[in-house]
C-alpha cells in the first residue's frame, strides 16, 4: 500500500466522531466527562500537545501523540504543538526515576527547529482555520517573575493536591528537587496561557501525563471558573506504547529509534516496523497508518493465513517510513531490505546505495578466517573456525564449508554476508589489497 499525501487523506467527518476513531485504533485512555459532549456540539476545538525539546529529533515513542494531533486534524479541528523552551529548562519528572539533564536556551531553540520539521510530515502548517501551529511556552513562561507566578498560580495549589499525582509520588523515594516538583505548576500555566490568548479548549498527552493536565483544568477552572458550573476545558489522554515484554515500544537496551536518519539510518528504521512481533502488528497498523478499519481487517486476515509472508508488516513498515521519510526512501529501504535477507544477486547488490557495513582488502580472501574476522562476522579466529565449521557463515549465496579455503569473488568486489539466521552484512572490496 503507497502512503497518499495528508490532503488526500483529509476527512470530512464531523469532530464527534474523533473518539470513535481513536477509540478503535487503540489509541483512547482517558478523557474528561465533558468531552463527549464539547465534541458532539459540532464546533471545532483547538487542543495541543506538549513536546520537550530535550534533543533535536522525536523517536517512535512520541507517535502516539502525534498520530492524536494528526486525527485531531482529520477530523476539523486545530493542533497545536507547544515546544517547551520554559519547561524544557526544568525537566518533567513524569516517567522519570531520575532528573534530566536540563538543556540551555540556544540549544533548546536548535532542537525545537528539528521538531517542527519532523511534524511537518504529519499535521498540514498551512494557514486557514485547522492550520497547525507550533509554539514555544518560553515566550509566556519567561516573562514571569518568581513572586508573580507564585501569586497568580501557585496560590490555587495545595501541597496536598500537587503531592497525590502519580508523577510526584513515583519519585519521592528516589528523591525529586524542587526544581521538578514544580513542572506541574508551570504546566498548568501553559494550560491557562494558552485558554486565554488562544481559545484552547483541549490539552492531549501521554497517560504519564494525565496528573499535569488535570491539574491545568483545575487552574482554569480556579480563575474563570463559569457561573453554571460547565467544563471550560478539557482533557484526553493515550495510552503508552509497550511491546508485548511490557518495555516501553521503541527502546532496545536503551536506545530510541529516532525519526532523524542521522541518528537512526532510514533502512534500521524501516526494519524496526518490519520486526515487530505477530501478535503486534495489528495494533500497530490501527495506531501508526491511516489505513481505514477494513483495510486493516484485510491485511490481519492475510496474514493469520500466511504469517511467514509478512504482509501486515510490509505494509507497516512502508507506510510509516514513507511519512517519516518520504516514499522514495521507504522503497529504498524496502529493496535494501530484499537485497539483504533474499537471496543476492550481483544486479541487486549493486544497485544499493547504502554505506557498506564493512570493507576487506584482497588479502582477507585467502581464507574464510580471514575473510570473517575482516567483515567483523566473528571477533576472532577461534570463533570465525567454528562458525564456518557449524555451516553459519554465507558469502553471496554460498556456505563456506571449510575455514580455511579461499572466498571467491563472483560479484566483482561486492559481498553480502550472513552470520546465523538473522544478521547480515553487506561489504566491498578495496583496491589496497591491504
Amino acid at each position: 500500500m503507497d502512503s497518499p499525501s495528508l490532503l488526500a487523506r483529509m476527512t470530512t467527518e464531523p469532530a464527534a466522531g474523533l473518539l470513535e476513531e481513536l477509540a478503535w485504533r487503540g489509541m483512547l485512555q482517558d478523557r474528561t466527562p465533558g468531552l463527549a459532549a464539547r465534541l458532539d456540539s459540532g464546533r471545532p476545538i483547538t487542543g495541543y500537545n506538549g513536546f520537550d525539546p530535550t534533543a533535536s529529533s522525536l523517536h517512535v515513542g512520541h507517535l502516539i501523540p502525534v498520530f492524536g494531533m494528526l486525527h485531531l486534524q482529520r477530523h476539523g479541528n486545530r493542533p497545536i504543538a507547544v515546544v517547551g523552551g520554559g519547561t524544557g529548562m526544568i525537566g518533567d519528572p513524569s516517567g522519570r526515576s531520575s532528573e534530566r539533564q536540563l538543556q540551555d536556551r540556544a540549544a533548546i531553540v536548535r532542537n525545537s527547529e528539528g521538531i517542527r520539521a519532523q511534524l511537518g510530515r504529519f499535521l498540514d502548517f498551512a494557514p486557514g482555520p485547522t492550520g497547525a501551529l507550533m509554539v514555544d511556552n518560553f515566550d509566556w513562561l519567561g516573562t514571569y517573575g518568581l513572586l508573580d507566578f507564585l501569586r497568580d498560580i501557585g496560590k490555587h495549589f495545595t501541597i496536598p493536591y500537587m503531592l497525590s499525582k502519580d508523577s510526584v509520588q513515583t519519585r519521592l523515594d528516589a528523591g525529586l528537587s524542587f526544581t521538578e516538583f514544580s513542572y506541574m505548576l508551570l504546566q498548568s500555566a501553559d494550560f491557562l496561557h494558552l485558554y486565554r490568548e488562544m481559545g484552547v479548549e483541549l490539552q492531549t498527552g501521554g497517560a504519564d501525563q494525565w496528573g499535569n493536565i488535570t491539574a491545568g483544568l483545575e487552574l482554569i477552572r480556579r480563575v474563570h471558573g463559569s457561573e453554571d458550573g460547565g467544563d471550560l476545558a478539557h482533557g484526553l489522554s493515550f495510552p503508552l506504547l509497550m511491546n508485548s515484554g511490557g518495555q516501553k515500544f521503541g527502546k532496545s537496551e536503551g536506545a530510541n529509534v529516532w525519526l532523524d536518519p542521522a541518528r537512526t539510518s532510514v533502512f534500521d528504521f524501516y526494519q524496526f516496523w518490519y520486526r515487530v512481533a505477530d501478535e503486534e502488528v495489528g495494533d500497530l497498523l490501527r495506531r501508526f497508518t491511516l489505513f481505514d478499519r477494513p483495510s486493516i481487517e484485510r491485511l490481519e486476515g492475510e496474514h493469520a493465513e500466511r504469517p511467514e509472508a509478512r504482509r501486515a508488516q510490509l505494509a507497516l513498515a512502508r507506510d510509516i517510513t514513507a511519512r517519516v521519510h518520504g516514499p522514495a526512501a521507504a522503497d529504498g529501504a524496502a529493496e535494501e531490505s530484499r537485497v539483504r535477507f533474499g537471496r543476492a544477486a550481483a544486479a541487486t547488490i549493486t544497485a544499493t546505495d547504502s554505506p557498506p557495513d564493512f570493507e576487506v582488502g584482497q588479502a582477507a580472501l585467502a581464507s574464510g578466517v580471514d575473510f570473517a574476522v575482516a567483515a567483523g562476522a566473528a571477533s576472532s579466529r577461534s570463533e570465525a573456525r567454528r562458525l564456518i565449521e557449524q555451516g553459519g557463515l554465507t558469502v553471496n549465496d554460498e556456505r563456506l564449508g571449510a575455514p580455511m579455503e579461499p572466498v571467491p569473488d563472483r560479484l566483482g568486489g561486492r559481498f553480502v554476508v550472513r552470520v546465523g539466521k538473522k544478521r547480515v552484512l553487506i561489504g566491498r572490496l578495496t583496491d589496497s589489497g591491504a
